[in-house]
């Protein structure tokens, strides 16, 4: 295991560890992260509200739930996320729901800003893009894979708009949780089995 994966899996916090972290600094008027400024905070105040309504809505298709039953290995998914990260507040509470309904994956949460050196190793575009989720196999400690920090439909549509427009205003960050919310999670749910088969099948290749 790389030292900056065990060190973060050291310092990491369960999902209602997180939540409450997150809950806990809003009440002192703060955010998570290094900075901290007005938005930052309204931007987590959202995400909290977004996130309540996610834990109760949020279903795993009852293909998926099957899938993620019958993985051979157990796991840790090790994510990297922020409060103030829109996309963070749509994708944890599904890869929450993921993890616990499989009874293979046990889900670690850790800050950016605190875990710099692991952030480094899993840079997107060499942008510290969040959330990032990384695969790793719980009984060696071997890393697997990584995925984010957004759904594919959900990237391409960000990359399209800053082409045509220049830049990611709000109106894109709107276009963004419109998205998110249509797609109810089933393109994130998708993605992370598809990725977590496919790593299973090279590993009974090389095994």
């Amino acid at each position: 295991m790389k030292i900056p994966v065990a060190k973060a899996l050291f310092n990491s916090h369960s999902y209602s560890e997180y939540r409450k972290l997150v809950s806990d600094l809003l009440l002192e008027g703060k955010s998570t992260g290094n900075e901290q400024s007005e938005d930052l905070t309204h931007y987590s105040t959202l995400n909290e509200t977004r996130m309540n309504r996610l834990d109760k809505t949020i279903k795993i298709t009852d293909e998926n739930n099957g899938k993620l039953k019958a993985l051979n290995n157990e796991y840790i998914w090790l994510v990297i996320s922020e409060g103030w990260c829109g996309d963070a507040a749509q994708l944890l509470p599904i890869i929450n729901k993921m993890a616990v309904e499989s009874g293979k994956i046990d889900l670690k949460i850790v800050l950016r800003d605190e875990n710099e050196e692991l952030m480094n190793l899993f840079l997107t575009n060499k942008n510290k893009a969040i959330p990032i989720l990384i695969v790793v196999d719980k009984e060696t400690g071997s890393i697997y894979g990584k995925w984010g920090p957004r759904p594919k439909s959900a990237a391409d549509l960000i990359i399209e708009y800053k082409k045509e427009f220049g830049v990611i205003d709000e109106t894109a960050k709107t276009n963004l949780q419109l998205w998110y919310l249509h797609d109810k999670g089933i393109s994130t749910q998708n993605e992370l089995i598809n990725m977590m088969l496919d790593l299973e099948q090279k590993n009974i290749q090389n095994g």
